[in-house]
């Protein structure tokens, strides 16, 4: 899994019909230090997250295993709004 924080929302005229009604979100990808840390990603949000909260997610074949769509063409998805990040030394 990777954290993330909600930066944006994609909105499409036409996508796979196996992803109607799925929301999709702009993910920018960051450390536990929360710095970015890589380019933001395109992620399907099966929790209703929105801007500006942290994420878990998971990338490749997990990815489609939270929608109840099987074999979605999906490549990033939500698995969890983080509350709280505490991190030890």
């Amino acid at each position: 899994m990777h954290l993330g924080k909600v930066i944006g929302r994609v909105n499409a005229t036409v996508k796979d019909d196996r992803l109607e009604g799925v929301k999709l979100l702009i993910v920018q990808p960051i450390d536990h230090e929360l710095k970015e840390k890589e380019a933001p990603l395109v992620a399907v949000d099966p929790l209703h997250a929105g801007t500006g909260d942290m994420v878990e997610y998971v990338v490749g074949r997990e990815a489609m295993l939270g929608l109840d769509v099987p074999n979605a063409c999906v490549d990033a998805g939500i698995v969890a709004i983080v509350d709280s990040l505490n991190v030890e030394q």
